[in-house]
C-alpha cells in the first residue's frame, strides 16, 4: 500500500466501541441492549508498552477489553508472565466478579489500545440482563482450567524488529531477505520509518492483523522511531558486523528486556569468517543467541529459528553406535530436511559438533574414521587412580580436529550436555572451548578422568542425560528431531565382559529412565537397530553408519510433512513492500 492511500485510511482505522464489545469473544452471547448499556459507560484509552494497567493488591476499578497491541500478567514474586492477554480479550474479570483486590499485576507488552467499562457500569449491565454475568462465569471457567493445566505452549513471534549497530549495515537489505524468506510461510510486510511516520497505533495494529509476519526496520541511533519500533516487537534482531568495534545499543532494546521480548544477535560476516566476533559481541549484548550470516541459506536458517520453524537434532551418546548418527545426517541431508540447531551427549556431542563446523558427510567420515577406527582412543592406559586412563589421547584427538574453535563462533547454533559431579545436574555448554566441552561430555567415569571447568568437576553427559531433547526444546527451535543409540540391553551373567564394558555401561544406568522420558518429549525419534553393536566396538564404523542411515530414510519417507529445504524458483525475483513503495515513487517521478 503506498504512502498517500494508507494516510488516507488512518481516520478509517478507529472503530466504534460496540463493534469492539461485540466482536469479544470473551463476551459472545451478551443480547444488544447490554452492549449499548456497556459501550455507555466505556472509557477508551492508549497504554504505552511497559506501562503498568493495575499492580497486585490494587481496588478493583472495573473490567478492561483490549483492543490492539498485548498484555501480560505476572503473580506477585514470580518472574515471568504467567499469561498473555491478546487482542479482542478481556481482563481484570475476577477481580470485579469476586469484589476482591487484584490478585496478578498486568502490564502492557506492546503500544495497546484498552477500552475500560467501571465497576458502576459493570454492575447496571448486569442489573439489566443476566447475560453478561453468565459469560464472565464461563470466561472464569476458561481461564481456571488452563491454569489448573499449566497451559503455557510458547506463542509464535510475530513482529520483528532489526537494530542495526551502524549505519554502514545494510539493513534494507536484511529486512528484505528476511521477508522473502517469512513469505514462504505466510504473508510478510516491512515497515520503515518513512512509511509509518505519520500513522496512529490503529494503523500499526492493523498492518499486523493483516499479515502473518512484520518486520520494522528501525534506526541505528537513539530515536522516537527506534523507541516505538522496540515497542511493538515480539522479536529483535540486533545487526552488527563482525569487523566493527562493539558500541552500546539503543536504550529502547534493553526496555524491551523487561517487557519480555526476545533478544538475538545477527553477526553480518563480509568478506571472510571473522573468529572471536562473537564471544565479543555477545558481551555488549543483551542478548538469549546469536547467529553467523555469510550466505543466504544462514538468512533462511535464521528466519526458520525465529519463527520457530526450524529443526533442532538432538544425538545421544552410545559409544561406537554413536556412528549410526553419521547415517542419520546423511539420510536428513538427502532428504533436504534442514538441520538449524544440534546437540547431544557424549559420542552425540563430537558428531553434532561436526554438522555444527559445517562439515560435510564425507568429511565428517573420514575425521571420526582417523580418530576412532585407525586409532582407539581409550588405549592410552594407566595406573588407576582416578580412571583407567590418562584421557590424553581423546584430548589430542579433539584437539586435532576442533582445534581452538570456541562455541559461539561455530556455525550452526550448538550445546552439548555434561554431568557435574559438584551438583549432580546436567552441565549445559554453549560457550567456551569447543574441544573442551566435548573432552568433559565424553568422560566416561572410571575411563577418562573428569575435566574442570569453572569449579566444576565434568565427566560424560551420558550419566546424567544421553537424549537431551528437553534441553533443545528449551532453546525452541521448532522440531526437535531425537536419534538415539544408547544400549538397553543389560549384561547377563554369562556374558564374557571386560571392565571396561562394565564401566561405560554402568555410566549409562542411571540416565536409562531419563532416557525413556526424553524420547516421549522429541517430535520424530529415530532409532536404528543396533543390538548388535557393542559400545566399544570401534570397527564396526561403516556397519553402523548403514544402519543408521537405513532406519533414518524409511523413517523420512514415512513423515511426509517434516520439513524441506525448497530451492528458489527459477527466474523467482523477490517482492516486498519496500520495493513497492521504490517503484511507486520512481514512477511518479517520472511523470
Amino acid at each position: 500500500m503506498a504512502l498517500d492511500e494508507e494516510l488516507s485510511s488512518v481516520l478509517q482505522s478507529i472503530r466504534p466501541v460496540s463493534d469492539c464489545l461485540e466482536d469479544c469473544a470473551d463476551l459472545a452471547g451478551i443480547d444488544a441492549r447490554t452492549v449499548e448499556t456497556l459501550a455507555a459507560a466505556a472509557v477508551q484509552f492508549s497504554l504505552p508498552a511497559g506501562n503498568i494497567l493495575f499492580e497486585s493488591g490494587s481496588a478493583c476499578e472495573g473490567v478492561y477489553l483490549l483492543v490492539s497491541g498485548r498484555l501480560g500478567v505476572k503473580l506477585t514474586g514470580a518472574t515471568r508472565w504467567v499469561a498473555e492477554i491478546e487482542r479482542g480479550e478481556l481482563v481484570g474479570e475476577s477481580g470485579w466478579l469476586l469484589r476482591e483486590p487484584r490478585n496478578a499485576s498486568v502490564v502492557a507488552l506492546r503500544d495497546s489500545e484498552i477500552i475500560l467499562i467501571p465497576n458502576a457500569g459493570m454492575d447496571l449491565a448486569t442489573r439489566e440482563s443476566s447475560t453478561l454475568s453468565l459469560a464472565l462465569a464461563r470466561l472464569a471457567a476458561r481461564r481456571l482450567g488452563r491454569s489448573n493445566r499449566q497451559d503455557r505452549s510458547l506463542k509464535r513471534a510475530r513482529v520483528f524488529v532489526v537494530v542495526p549497530n551502524n549505519e554502514e549495515i545494510d539493513v534494507a537489505e536484511l529486512a528484505n531477505r528476511l521477508i522473502v524468506e517469512f513469505g514462504r510461510s505466510g504473508s510478510a510486510e516491512l515497515v520503515w520509518d518513512a512509511r509509518a511516520s505519520l500513522q496512529t497505533l490503529s494503523w500499526f495494529n492493523r498492518i499486523e492483523e493483516m499479515n502473518d509476519y512484520v518486520v520494522y526496520v528501525a534506526d541505528s541511533i537513539e530515536s522516537a522511531w527506534t523507541e516505538q519500533c522496540c515497542r511493538q516487537a515480539d522479536v529483535i534482531l540486533l545487526a552488527a558486523r563482525s569487523q566493527a568495534a562493539a558500541r552500546p545499543w539503543p536504550r529502547g532494546v534493553a526496555s524491551a528486556v523487561g517487557r519480555g521480548a526476545r533478544i538475538e544477535l545477527a553477526l553480518l560476516h563480509e568478506a571472510a569468517f571473522v573468529v572471536g566476533a562473537a564471544a565479543r559481541w555477545i558481551a555488549a549484548s543483551p542478548t538469549t543467541s546469536h547467529h553467523h550470516l555469510i550466505d543466504l541459506a544462514d538468512v533462511a536458517r535464521l528466519a526458520r529459528l525465529l519463527t520457530r520453524r526450524g529443526v533442532g537434532l538432538v544425538l545421544s551418546g552410545g559409544g561406537a553406535r554413536g556412528f549410526a548418527h553419521l547415517g542419520v545426517i546423511k539420510a536428513l541431508r538427502e532428504a533436504h530436511v534442514p538441520i538449524d540447531f544440534v546437540g547431544g551427549a557424549s559420542i552425540g556431542a563430537i558428531i553434532a559438533a561436526g554438522v555444527a563446523m559445517g562439515w560435510s558427510d564425507d568429511e565428517m567420515r573420514f575425521i571420526y574414521r582417523r580418530g576412532f577406527v585407525d586409532s582407539n582412543p581409550v588405549n592410552d592406559y594407566t595406573f588407576p587412580i582416578v580412571a583407567l586412563t590418562r584421557g590424553r589421547k581423546v584430548s589430542r584427538l579433539l584437539k586435532r580436529e576442533y582445534g581452538e574453535v570456541l562455541i559461539e563462533d561455530l556455525r550452526l547454533p550448538f550445546f552439548c550436555i555434561s554431568s557435574n559431579l559438584t551438583n549432580g545436574r546436567a552441565f549445559e555448554h554453549r560457550d567456551g572451548s569447543l574441544a573442551l566441552a566435548l573432552r568433559a561430555s565424553v568422560a566416561i567415569p572410571g575411563v577418562m578422568p573428569p575435566v574442570a571447568w569453572d569449579n566444576n568437576v565434568l565427566v560424560d553427559g551420558a550419566a546424567i542425560n544421553n537424549l537431551p531433547v528437553d534441553v533443545m526444546q528449551r532453546h525452541a527451535p521448532g522440531l526437535v528431531i531425537g536419534s538415539d543409540v544408547g544400549a538397553e540391553r543389560v549384561h547377563r551373567a554369562t556374558d564374557r565382559i571386560n571392565i571396561f564394558q562394565i564401566l561405560v555401561q554402568a555410566g549409562m544406568v542411571n540416565s536409562s529412565a531419563s532416557a525413556a522420558a526424553q524420547r516421549t518429549l522429541a517430535d520424530v525419534l529415530l532409532k536404528p537397530p543396533l543390538d548388535h553393536v557393542d559400545l566399544l566396538d570401534w570397527h564396526a564404523f561403516d556397519r553402523a553408519i548403514d544402519l543408521g542411515y537405513t532406519h533414518a530414510a524409511a523413517m523420512i519417507e514415512e513423515i511426509p510433512d517434516l520439513p524441506r529445504l525448497l530451492p528458489a524458483a527459477p527466474g523467482h525475483r523477490p517482492v516486498s513492500s519496500l520495493q513497492l513503495e521504490i517503484e511507486r515513487r520512481a514512477a511518479a517521478m517520472g511523470n
